[in-house]
């Protein structure tokens, strides 16, 4: 008898319902301006008016939450542009241990099929059942726990050599201590600490600790380091990919990238202890990646989409920093651009492990443009990037900014990509529109709950 994974057993599950039981605009066609002093960054958003107005909105306050709502609603009521906007970036964002700069205000993703269900959970994986012992945690919970375990070494090395923290050293012990305690007495009290535990509970309560140790953005350096290493080698990699004349080839060519480019992952303790050994190359790895078919293999049906439609606008909610973001994504969101597609970048909007961020995606992006906003040879005036709202390396839709619901309301293609935010969280999310989820599976768990390999790639194609 052939043997049935739990993720099978999901997958093939009602799909009316979830299997599981209960800021900032920027990028706007053609131009951005980024001022900046200690106390208040100006983003002057240059858009076009769409074409069902000849008026363009204009902005300009210390923005809050109801400030932004109030234009956002405006400029629906009137069809025009939100054009600038000032914010204040001194905030502190509640619940996020003094880390700085992302509003609390957050929204439903308005594409989600069920966004007003509240059988919704950013959980792919179920940890526990109704039927277990709330007081006892369940050997998944143990196992994931355990997971986060694991990678507390690998944290507390960056956090001793982040220079912005005064006594690095000492603080970053402190760390190890205090969320290894954490996390040990979850397994003796699931309930403890907000629990029962799932995947975002214990990547926010790593975030709470660091922040409160004054932590901001332990892998800083490392995510410098790899950008510059990754903006050398886009003009290759781009060229490679436009060399190939058939268009099939070029997509899957392209898929490939992806998935290349999200093995940089610090967030995995394996993947860590690799990285500061050897390092990982974008090449090298693409050439080895697993051989089809994958876990989760929809390519072929993603093909033939593609070659018969040409999508208006695509949200992409993307991952990690270096050849994730530069040689995996950019030139993917590149030939989507080329076919007519509008795409909109969401990015975290504070540091989380390696994720990129929004600010830092900008300044990445004003790198590899010429000086006529060209990205290799295709207008980019159509590529624009947005806070997600996100401070993880995991992401639930029940809360996004509403720069970026507002940016997603007429989208017909969501995609996400990363194992942390299309595969660990939002893998059976429904949307209202097609939907590409698309990662490499990094953790021996996760590859166990799929019933595939580790390094094993998944590319989840849902047309509507």
């Amino acid at each position: 008898m052939e043997k049935t994974t739990i993720h099978q057993a999901f997958s093939s599950s009602s799909s009316s319902r979830s299997p599981l039981p209960p800021s900032r605009l920027n990028g706007g066609p053609p131009q951005l301006d980024r001022l900046g002093s200690s106390s208040l960054r100006t983003l002057r958003v240059r858009s076009v008016p769409s074409p069902a107005t000849s008026r363009v909105a204009i902005c300009r306050s210390k923005l809050d939450p109801l400030a932004l709502k109030y234009t956002a609603r405006a400029a629906a009521k009137t069809s025009e542009l939100v054009m600038v906007v000032e914010e204040e970036v001194s905030s502190t964002h509640p619940g996020n241990g003094g880390r700085v700069g992302s509003s609390s205000e957050t929204v439903v993703f308005p594409l989600l099929k069920s966004s007003t269900d509240s059988n919704y959970r950013a959980c792919t994986i179920p940890f526990r059942f109704p039927s277990d012992n709330l007081r006892r945690s369940t050997p998944d919970e143990i196992a994931w726990i355990d997971l986060f375990l694991d990678s507390i070494p690998s944290f507390r090395k960056r956090a001793e050599s982040d220079p912005t923290v005064p006594d690095a050293a000492v603080k970053a012990r402190m760390f190890a201590e205090r969320y290894s305690q954490i996390l040990e007495h979850m397994k003796r009290d699931p309930q403890s600490h907000g629990g029962p535990p799932d995947c975002i509970l214990l990547c926010r309560i790593r975030e709470q600790v660091l922040g409160d140790l004054g932590f901001r953005d332990i892998f800083k350096r490392v995510k410098e380091e790899e950008n510059a290493k990754a903006i050398s080698l886009f003009s290759h990699v781009v060229q490679l990919n436009d060399s190939i004349e058939d268009d099939d080839q070029r997509l899957e060519n392209l898929i490939r990238g992806v998935f290349a480019g999200n093995i940089f992952d610090l967030g995995s303790g394996e993947l860590a202890k690799v990285f500061s050994k050897n390092g990982m190359s974008f090449l090298a790895t693409y050439e080895n990646l697993v051989s089809r078919p994958w876990v989760i293999d929809d390519l072929d049906s993603f093909k033939q989409t593609w070659s018969r439609k040409s999508w208006k606008k695509a949200i992409i909610c993307v991952d990690n920093s270096g050849a994730d973001i530069i040689l995996g994504i950019l030139p993917f969101a590149r030939e989507l651009v080329r076919r007519g597609t509008q795409v909109v970048i969401a990015a975290n909007e504070l540091p989380s492990v390696n994720d990129i961020t929004y600010y830092e995606l900008i300044d990445i992006l004003a790198k590899l443009k010429d000086k006529d906003g060209q990205l290799m040879g295709v207008d980019a005036s159509n590529l624009l990037v947005v806070s997600s709202g996100n401070d993880l390396p995991v992401i639930d839709l029940s809360r996004v900014s509403p720069e970026l619901a507002y940016l997603a309301n007429d989208a017909d293609l969501v995609i996400l990509e990363g194992m942390g935010r299309g595969i660990e969280t939002n893998l059976y999310a429904q949307f209202k529109c097609d939907s590409l989820k698309i990662g490499m599976v990094k953790h021996p768990e996760v590859a166990e709950f799929l019933g595939g390999r580790l390094y094993d790639c998944v590319i989840k194609f849902t047309r509507v």
